[in-house]
């Protein structure tokens, strides 16, 4: 199973814009973005002063940008791109719509977890179960209807003890339903694209992949 096991916060800095990827610590005055805004190197702060991006350049960023916030590797967001391609409707919804289907992205979406990369660690630990049965596959794609659980195994640890009043602060999807007192979830519908706050502009994501 692969996936980035690099410092994430360079990858907000090389993108100029926060992703998100490190959880509360992104709110907060310690995110690198806020004390050195500008891309990592040793020629980071020069870059700031650089010629006007290419339309190549302004696909290729918000490709890399999407594919960096769901913790997807360059092969298997082409897959998704493809499968994106082949159902009805626009192929930029379509892929965003795939990617908030994730199994990780759901369990952050419901609160059960800070950050993406911190779902992805509970999900591949056998920590959550889909209908009742357990799934350890963080690209698990979930439909309408499927119900999402801590297993009861899980409960009794540390870390689900105290998420029920950590959970009480944290704003869950609208395409989603969350008992907190059980610790479940349910699928309601497929997002829109008005419900995914995600600063990605997915029609550049389309002509990079078009070219």
């Amino acid at each position: 199973m692969a996936r980035y096991t690099g410092p994430v916060c360079r990858l907000c800095r090389r993108e100029g814009v926060k992703l998100y990827l490190k959880g509360e610590k992104c709110y907060t005055p310690k995110c690198p973005l806020e004390r050195r805004n500008y891309p990592p190197g040793m020629h980071g702060p020069k870059q700031r002063f650089r010629r006007k991006m290419s339309d190549y350049g302004l696909q290729l960023r918000e490709k890399q940008k999407l594919r960096r916030i769901y913790g997807v590797l360059e092969r298997q967001f082409r897959r998704y791109f493809r499968e994106a391609q082949r159902q009805p409707g626009m192929t930029g919804e379509n892929l965003l719509r795939i990617l908030e289907r994730r199994l990780d992205n759901v369990v952050y979406r419901m609160g059960f977890a800070d950050s993406r990369a911190q779902a992805r660690q509970l999900v591949s630990h056998g920590h959550f179960m889909v209908n009742g049965r357990r799934t350890n596959i963080p690209s698990y794609l979930v439909k309408p209807g499927d119900v999402i659980s801590v297993r009861p195994e899980s409960r009794r640890r540390e870390y689900f003890k105290h998420l029920l009043e950590a959970m009480e602060h944290k704003r869950v999807a609208e395409w989603l339903e969350v008992n907190p007192q059980e610790l479940t979830g349910r699928v309601l519908a497929l997002p829109e694209r008005h419900q995914i706050d995600i600063p990605v502009n997915e029609q550049l994501v389309v002509e990079y992949y078009s070219r």
